[in-house]
């Protein structure tokens, strides 16, 4: 397992660690209620160094970005950053990413998924037919995101960059901490506002951030938070994981995606995704609540009154913020519509829930 830049930061704080995307990690600190709870009320901070980052220069920067990723990277400007996927060449996703305008047409920073990195870098390359300068920065960049209502302010204390009023989905660098070249971002996994602040760590500063942000956050009672409730937060938003709600055999379309499926220039399966937004896709991806007592988990089956299977759940819990159990899955198209009665096969039992609108909060 790799350590990220923070492993020892987080046992010393005593936190349950295990494996992801090969790195070790923190999963929770003091319990995944009260992390989750933290983070929508207040301000925590996550560890997520372990995913990818590639620097994408040049002139042909911009052409190969719109070649592979499925929304229109062209729309973007210096300081703003896009959601977008990899289509595959079956219409399915490689993985789910970001796109960060650094300098318009010449440089550019994709953020894409820890378990994908050599797969996205290879699938990437492969359509590199211009010699645009590639450079995986994985390795050398730390990522800690700072999530809730009061992360910004917090923070604020530390940086002269105005993070205060920085807007979603757009960007600033500069210094943080005492620390040069800090790119800090506002694109969040979890809906509770904040940001996320990119840094390499050169002559201590992973140790020297972390602490800055402790102490600034120590009166107002900023925690670390684990991967358990990154997960719990992500849900109650309806936000995609990769691997779960959508993987190489999910199209964008049917995973409620195809605002990010720009049909305004050329890429990977285009005309398999205009032919399936023409004629309509076979499945969709839902969200649903539990109208029964019953926990739904990642592959329990989904089923109609007489027991046929319909779909398969992708995610679920019992959510923190609202008490109540909610999932998503994929459902054959007639199920999907709001307020439709389907069941969730949990331990050979029928379990009643309900199509409802996302997110969930």
């Amino acid at each position: 397992m790799k350590p990220t830049p923070f492993t020892h930061k987080h046992i010393a704080l005593g936190a349950k660690m295990a494996e992801f995307a090969g790195y070790n990690m923190p999963i929770s600190y003091s319990g995944i209620n009260d992390e989750h709870a933290a983070v929508r009320t207040n301000a925590g901070v996550f560890d997520v160094s372990h995913m990818g980052e590639f620097i994408l220069k040049g002139d042909g920067a911009l052409d190969l970005i719109q070649r592979v990723t499925s929304n229109d990277a062209s729309k973007l400007t210096a300081g703003k950053a896009q959601y977008s996927c990899l289509p595959n060449e079956t219409g399915g996703i490689v993985d789910d990413l970001l796109v960060y305008c650094l300098e318009p047409n010449k440089s550019y920073m994709l953020v894409v998924n820890a378990s994908n990195i050599e797969k996205d870098w290879n699938w990437i390359q492969r359509f590199n037919t211009e010699g645009v300068e590639m450079h995986n920065i994985s390795d050398k960049t730390c990522l800690l995101a700072i999530q809730g209502p009061n992360a910004t302010k917090i923070l604020q204390t530390l940086t002269d960059l105005d993070i205060l009023n920085l807007q979603y989905y757009t960007f600033a660098k500069g210094r943080f901490a005492g620390v040069d070249n800090v790119l800090i971002s506002a694109t969040g996994y979890t809906g509770a506002g904040g940001v996320e602040i990119y840094f390499e760590d050169l002559n201590g500063a992973a140790n020297t951030i972390w602490d800055a942000i402790f102490e600034a956050g120590k009166e107002a009672g900023i925690k670390p938070i684990g991967l358990g409730a990154r997960d719990t937060l992500r849900l109650e938003k309806a936000f995609c994981l990769y691997g779960n709600d959508i993987d190489d055999t999910t199209s964008p379309l049917e995973a409620g995606l195809g605002w990010i499926t720009k049909f305004t220039k050329d890429f990977t399966a285009r005309p398999i995704l205009e032919a399936q937004k023409a004629q309509g896709v076979q499945r969709k991806l839902i969200g649903f609540e539990m109208l029964e007592r019953g926990i739904p988990r990642h592959d329990y089956p989904i089923t109609d009154a007489q027991g046929t299977v319909i779909g398969k759940v992708t995610s679920g819990t019992q959510s923190p913020s609202l008490q109540k159990a909610l999932g998503m899955g994929y459902v054959q198209t007639g199920f999907d519509s709001y307020g439709t009665e389907i069941f969730i096969e949990i331990r050979d039992k029928k379990i009643k829930a309900q199509v409802v609108k996302v997110p969930f909060l």
